[in-house]
């Protein structure tokens, strides 16, 4: 509890991105944030703000998003009413009563001493699915990519892995005034995963656009338009390039962010917080 009386709440939650645009609040516009403070005020019976772990387009999916909202010790106390129910419990239970049917709260407690979402995590996993078979799977259209040609996956697989590591991804990134485009690059891999082309991408943070431009990049390159090659000449070149086209939203899944023990939480929250330099 902080010094006005506050607990800080952690939240694991998921979402089908179809039909919301984007995660942060816009006037006149169905989000994520939105509709959940909106729920969380209704149950809390006090306004509230969420912070998040990595801040969703219109039309991109989660499945292991994480948040955090600061709320009055008086309100989370109260939550159980006259049940026995922890109020994380409680919490869960009375939001799946208020919440649409595409934004679920899975998880909700208080969080570790020095707990960031944003800037306490210490990389974010994404899958990007893309179905380029003959006869496309028509349950799974929402949250897959429909290509029609087929896909290269080892050519994109290679490419792919020649960007690993930490970079200046101004090429594949829409940059925001003030803010760095230096990232580091865990994992991009290429797979095929039951008929479907999936692509693996794990980094410290991602700028904005960038897994979708990876992605169209690497599209490319397992179309046979651009050589294997390509992906990485681009990033050297540290400009955005008109031939790297942003793919579609629908196939980008936020399916985990990872923390560090609890021990070093404000420690990793203070570092993440310094303007990076190669």
């Amino acid at each position: 509890m902080n010094e006005t009386g506050e607990l800080r709440i952690r939240l694991d939650l998921a979402y089908d991105g179809t039909a919301f645009s984007g995660w942060a609040t816009q006037p006149g516009l169905r989000t994520v944030q939105g509709v959940l403070e909106e729920g969380l005020a209704t149950v809390l019976r006090v306004p509230v703000r969420l912070t998040v772990a990595g801040r969703t387009d219109a039309g991109v999916h989660a499945r292991g998003q994480v948040a955090h909202v600061d709320v009055p010790g008086h309100a989370w106390r109260a939550l159980p009413g006259r049940s026995d129910r922890a109020p994380g419990e409680a919490l869960v239970t009375r939001l799946a009563g208020v919440l649409p049917a595409d934004v679920v709260v899975g998880r909700a407690g208080p969080a570790p001493e020095g707990f960031d979402v944003r800037f306490s995590a210490v990389w974010r996993r994404y899958a990007y699915r893309i179905d380029d078979g003959v006869a496309p799977d028509p349950l799974v259209r929402s949250w897959t990519l429909r290509h029609r040609r087929r896909l290269d996956v080892e050519a994109m697989d290679r490419a792919g892995a020649a960007l690993v590591g930490t970079h200046d991804f101004l090429a594949f990134c829409k940059p925001r005034e003030g803010a760095t485009t230096i990232r580091t690059l865990q994992r991009l891999e290429v797979v095929r995963e039951q008929g479907v082309v999936v692509v693996h991408v794990r980094a410290d943070a991602f700028c904005h656009s960038m897994v979708r431009s990876l992605v169209g990049a690497l599209l490319a390159v397992g179309e046979g338009r651009r050589a294997e090659s390509w992906p990485g000449q681009v990033l050297a070149a540290v400009r955005r390039d008109s031939g790297v086209a942003v793919a579609p939203p629908q196939g980008l899944v936020l399916e985990e962010v990872g923390y560090p023990q609890d021990s070093e939480l404000a420690q990793r929250a203070r570092d993440a917080r310094a303007l990076r330099a190669l």
